[in-house]
């Protein structure tokens, strides 16, 4: 290694081992005879790539193994004889803990340091509009904000990834903006790839020129096979006017053209089959594009635009999940083979989810097939399926923040996230009370303080906050109670009625369903005395508002679904139930995405209010049961 390779610094920050490894070991053969990198004593040089490293984990880590004996002893030396060295250490991790002390209120551990933000931060966000945001793509954005935001004082950009018009749609275009700006995700900057498409076509005609890409006409079947055996193209080595003038056909989307693409010449046979000659251009033809139209015949991979554009817009942080490791050499390999501005990049691990999909193709499968109702379905992993289900905004966002940007690659029960949603429901929910339909029992209510006529009061909506006021109870000496309830009695027995009272079982009528009781009022009896405390509703005196309670199951039956199963298989063949209810008179006033407690059956989001039906329909509440974390349902 020359001194002036040694210079550029920013090959040695990349936190991919595979990508740095080379470098290392030239670095090991640079100092076989030297004490320094350069001269005799402490220079720039020195202190500048020994910080880089020291900074660098995985290099920390390997050079720590002792296999690179003559950097392992530079590294040391510089560490232990020169202690003016570690001022400057001891400073830049200061700045980098203070910049992260105040990680994210859930606990979660965003102890990292990014490199190089003293130079400034810039991440982004890179969804392609390829179908609605999930999960997923949440943790992805809300990590890309909270480094951009909340530990640096940096930009956070959208870049919607639109290179693929078989598949994106201006629908899933604007509703991924939408969903970020309703999880509070504000970016500083919006692009498309499409914007750059020009750019792009140039940086390829570079590469071809240059020798680093070659056109392709192998079919798919065979250009596969031959990816995964190591086996070079009979077209790799194709001059660069052939592949030149095949591109020109290419975009023309001729016949030659439409059978060929542009691979970039990496390697056949390298052990990471990422970085064996990858596709960077296609045609597509059959497909209008949301953006741009017909304009274009031909269009860039998101791996060859990914690194490209992320310097060009002067992006200096990635973070990708770590489904994309493999790929992070080949990203490495482009910046550097168009010797680009160099992008770091961080990993993290995804959210995987037991019973649960996140591959778009397999999500718009259901959707197209009709398996849910649409994108929003609240069986959907989609953010707007789970917000649909009742998931607030805050709880999402504590959520996902908690997971914080570990690369421990963990499948979780739904349980733990429906439960960070009850801690933000339950203090501020109304409680409200619902019977079903089939269930109903009638109830006579006897004795002195038995009303002759309906009456009604006040009672707050919830037990233990004043805060979110009072409703309308009605009290009358007719009342409905649930079946499984007048079951559980026995004659004489105590009960207590829900916010009104105590009263006596004084007569069970006799069938299977049970057809009628009759209870002799008892107020001055003491509530905490009783073992049954139930739910009821006045049958005169108010207007009882008809309602669907749904409830929702897993869409597959398997905890976790491999590359090939087939998801036919394994698709739940019920995962929807829904009983009529009757609800009380103060829920008519309930609207859309209000969310409420129904006593003793659980939370419930109002999907539609009475409000939200046409002219002529039959109105009535729709609510959709939240899960709690109890039972481990999504």
């Amino acid at each position: 290694m020359k001194l002036d390779e040694l210079k550029p610094l920013e090959a040695l920050l990349v936190a991919d081992f595979r990508a740095i490894e080379p470098r290392l070991q030239a670095l090991d053969k640079h100092l076989t005879l030297r004490t320094y990198l350069d001269g005799y004593t402490l220079g720039d040089l020195d202190t500048k790539i020994w910080l880089a490293l020291r900074g660098n984990r995985a290099a920390v880590s390997h050079i720590k193994k002792g296999s690179l004996v003559n950097l392992n002893r530079w590294f040391t030396y510089i560490e232990e004889s020169h202690p003016e060295i570690q001022a400057e250490v001891n400073a830049k991790d200061k700045a980098a803990k203070a910049k992260v002390a105040a990680a994210s209120k859930a606990g979660a551990s965003y102890s990292l340091a990014l490199q190089n933000a003293d130079q400034g931060v810039v991440t982004r966000f890179l969804p392609e509009p390829s179908g609605y945001l999930h999960i997923g793509h949440a943790k992805a954005a809300l990590l890309a904000d909270y480094f951009a935001h909340k530990a640096y004082n940096g930009t956070l950009r959208l870049r919607l990834d639109d290179t693929n018009p078989s598949k994106e749609k201006g629908e899933y275009q604007d509703s991924i903006i939408e969903d970020l700006a309703l999880m509070g995700i504000k970016h500083d900057k919006l692009s498309y790839t499409s914007d750059y498409f020009d750019y792009l076509h140039d940086m390829c005609v570079r590469m071809i020129k240059e020798g680093h890409a070659y056109a392709d006409d192998t079919d798919q079947e065979t250009m596969q096979k031959e990816r995964w055996d190591g086996i070079e193209s009979k077209c790799r080595n194709r001059t660069v006017d052939e592949t030149l003038r095949v591109f020109e056909e290419m975009k023309k989307g001729s016949e030659e053209g439409l059978k060929n693409c542009i691979r970039a010449k990496l390697s056949v046979n390298n052990p990471n089959k990422a970085m064996r000659d990858p596709v960077i251009y296609r045609c597509n033809v059959t497909s209008t594009h949301h953006r741009t139209g017909d304009k274009y015949k031909v269009y860039p991979t998101y791996d060859f635009a990914c690194p490209v554009i992320d310097s060009h817009e002067g992006v200096t942080h990635a973070l990708r999940s770590t489904e994309y490791t493999d790929r992070n050499p080949q990203y490495q390999w482009f910046i550097d083979t168009l010797k680009l501005r160099q992008v770091h990049m961080w990993d993290f691990a995804r959210m995987n989810f037991i019973k649960t999909f996140l591959s778009k193709r397999k999500l718009a499968k259901m959707v197209d097939t009709g398996r849910v109702w649409g994108w929003d379905d609240p069986r959907m992993p989609t953010i707007r399926g789970v917000r649909r289900r009742g998931m607030t905004v805050e709880a999402l966002r504590d959520f996902i923040l908690k997971q914080g940007p570990s690369r421990n690659v963990v499948t979780m029960d739904w349980t733990t996230f429906w439960a960070s949603n009850k801690k933000v429901i339950d203090p501020v929910a109304p409680r409200h009370t619902a019977l079903l339909k089939k269930d109903l029992v009638k109830v006579t209510v006897t004795g002195a303080e038995a009303p002759a006529e309906p009456t009604t009061s006040e009672r707050p909506k919830h037990p233990k906050n004043p805060a979110i006021g009072t409703k309308k109870v009605v009290f009358a000496n007719e009342l409905y109670l649930d079946q499984a309830d007048a079951k559980s009695f026995k004659k004489d027995e105590e009960i207590t009625l829900m916010t009104w009272g105590n009263a006596f079982v004084r007569e069970i009528g006799a069938g299977e369903p049970i057809p009628s009781l009759t209870v002799e009022l008892n107020l001055k009896g003491d509530v905490k005395s009783t073992e049954k405390k139930v739910t009821w509703l006045a049958s005169k005196g108010q207007n009882l508002v008809p309602a669907e309670l749904w409830d929702f199951d897993y869409l597959v039956t398997k905890d976790k679904l491999d590359e090939d199963d087939n998801l036919e298989d394994f698709l739940n063949p019920v995962t929807e139930t829904m009983d009529e209810a009757f609800c009380d008179e103060a829920t008519a006033t309930l609207k859309k995405d209000d969310i409420i407690q129904l006593e003793r059956r659980g939370y419930y989001r109002v999907d539609k209010g009475l409000d939200d039906w046409a002219e002529g329909e039959q109105k009535r509440l729709v609510l959709f049961c939240i899960p709690t974390g109890k039972t481990g349902g999504k």
